[in-house]
């Protein structure tokens, strides 16, 4: 299998990563496609560089993470869009209470800081504090106290509506 072939797996096995970073990094579908687009430049370009020395998942993160901050930053200088893409796919076993959930977590998710955006994606994807200390750069202990913050204002928001 060559270069290419190995690099087009590898995304689709893990493009769940890049579509969770885009989803908060963004307001509109473009936007969220553009962002996506880009990490994936942004992975191909570090393909070669990839020793293997952290899990794939570990360093997709890291790049898109970092990419989706410069992405954020240039976006914040442009001004916003407002989205009318508040589209969610349903399934079998669609539950519009869950979905509903899940629709005032993430909004309120897209509301954060930017470095706490990618903590609590990291986080709910089930990373322990030490992967995403490796992802972000943050020591373990900044993680964790980043984190309780987090979770305090997320749960004093949400508690409110």
């Amino acid at each position: 299998m060559n270069k290419e072939e190995t690099f087009i797996r590898l995304i689709k096995k893990n493009e769940g990563i890049i579509y969770k970073i885009t989803k908060v990094y963004t307001h509109t579908s473009n936007d969220q496609k553009d962002l996506y687009q880009e990490i994936v430049y942004q992975l191909w370009k570090g393909f070669d560089s990839f020793r293997g020395d952290a899990k794939v998942s570990t360093w997709m993160y890291s790049i898109a993470l970092n990419t989706a901050l410069l992405y954020s930053k240039k976006e914040k200088r442009r001004g916003y869009n407002i989205s009318l893409d508040n589209v969610f796919l349903k399934e079998e076993n669609y539950d519009p209470v869950l979905e509903e959930r899940l629709k005032i977590v993430y909004s309120q998710i897209k509301n954060l800081g930017d470095i706490d955006k990618g903590i609590i994606i990291l986080f709910l994807e089930g990373k322990k504090y030490e992967e995403i200390s490796k992802i972000t750069g943050l020591t373990v202990s900044n993680v964790g106290t980043r984190m309780g913050r987090i979770k305090e204002k997320l749960k004093t928001i949400i508690i409110k509506k």
